[in-house]
């Protein structure tokens, strides 16, 4: 509404430039309208409203005094209705309306009506007052009408981006359960399925080592920190896939790993990466019948691919082989989200192979 009412007034304005020109009377009331109009806008551009005094002092100069002026100095010819002397209260109702209270608004419009009014009778030109009337009103409406409904714009938009906000929010309280619940069936679900089906000895060095790891990470999921998962910069593909590794051997599963080329990857693409192969490991460990693995690694154009291949029973690929969580979450999804794939290939009694690439 500022910058609205102020091309308004600039409009009005640009008719006054060759009264200026012009010297004398004319100069001065330009002069007059020009200040009232520089110090209107410019504190509303600063504070970004209209200041209550700043609109009746210029309610008062440009919408009233102004036009006094030229008649008392007998400028009747520059008073006339369709002068830009007149026309100034058009833009002063209007930015009176825009910017005051209703009670306020219509004082000020009832004002400039009246000075108006006198100064067309005095000077004889009220034959077309009743025009220029319906100007300085229509134009306070329709900047109090617009000014409304940009308001009411506005609401509405607060309300949609506070839901929006409220939405994401939720929808990043889903997205981080998910990701404990990928991360627990990982980890510690792995760990406990592996001595619950006694596949491992408890008292091994490894997986008390891998025990620990498990707990340390408990402690801070429940603490709710995510320093670890904060972490930038990148990470060497083989560290990543190394620990993968060192977890599947802490539960009793043989792998035999091999790396080429491996290069560096972004932090959160390396332990995606490498959770998705814990998973892959882990299904070996607890579906596949073996107790051995094999692991390659291969850099491409700053990319890798990770196969993770067993000799064990395998299983259909049917509609029903994607709804674990095992496959459909911590390996597809994962891959997905990183913008990588993943691919199995699998038959019964022909063992199983899954492979990752990233990029995809």
């Amino acid at each position: 509404m500022l910058l609205a009412t102020g091309l308004y007034r600039a409009s009005h304005l640009a008719g006054g430039v060759a009264a200026a020109a012009g010297g004398g009377v004319g100069l001065l009331l330009f002069g007059a309208a020009l200040a009232s109009s520089v110090a209107l806008y410019l504190s509303g551009y600063r504070q970004g409203v209209f200041a209550r005094y700043l609109l009746w002092c210029d309610v008062l100069v440009a919408g009233c005094l102004v036009p006094v002026l030229a008649l008392l100095t007998d400028s009747a010819p520059i008073a006339q209705p369709s002068s830009w002397v007149m026309l100034l209260g058009s833009s002063a109702t209007a930015a009176a309306a825009a910017g005051g209270e209703q009670r306020a608004a219509v004082g000020a419009v009832g004002l400039v009506m009246a000075v108006h009014t006198a100064c067309c009778v005095q000077a004889g030109t009220a034959r077309s007052l009743g025009g220029h009337l319906v100007s300085l009103v229509s134009s306070a409406v329709l900047a109090h009408v617009f000014w409304h409904y940009l308001y009411r714009q506005g609401v509405l938009l607060d309300e949609a981006q506070e839901r929006a906000v409220r939405a994401e929010a939720a929808r990043a309280r889903r997205a981080e359960r998910t990701a404990q619940h990928r991360a627990l069936h990982d980890t510690v679900l792995a760990t406990l399925t592996a001595i619950a089906q006694q596949r491992v000895d408890p008292t091994a060095a490894p997986f008390r080592e891998r025990c620990a790891r498990e707990a340390s990470y408990l402690r801070r999921l429940i603490q709710r920190s995510d320093e670890e998962d904060g972490q930038g910069g990148d990470i060497a593909a083989g560290e990543a896939l190394e620990q993968a590794v060192s977890a599947a051997e802490g539960i009793g599963l043989t792998v035999s790993a091999r790396y080429h080329a491996l290069p560096a990857l972004p932090a959160p693409v390396a332990r995606s990466l490498a959770a998705a192969v814990t998973e892959a490991l882990n299904n070996v460990r607890h579906h596949a019948g073996t107790s051995t693995a094999h692991l390659t690694a291969t850099g491409r154009g700053g990319g890798i691919t990770v196969t993770v291949v067993d000799d064990g029973c395998g299983f259909d690929l049917g509609p029903t082989a994607a709804k674990g969580t095992g496959l459909r979450q911590s390996i597809h999804t994962r891959m997905r989200e990183i913008g990588g794939t993943a691919e199995v290939d699998s038959a019964p009694g022909e063992g199983t192979l899954v492979e990752l690439r990233w990029p995809a």
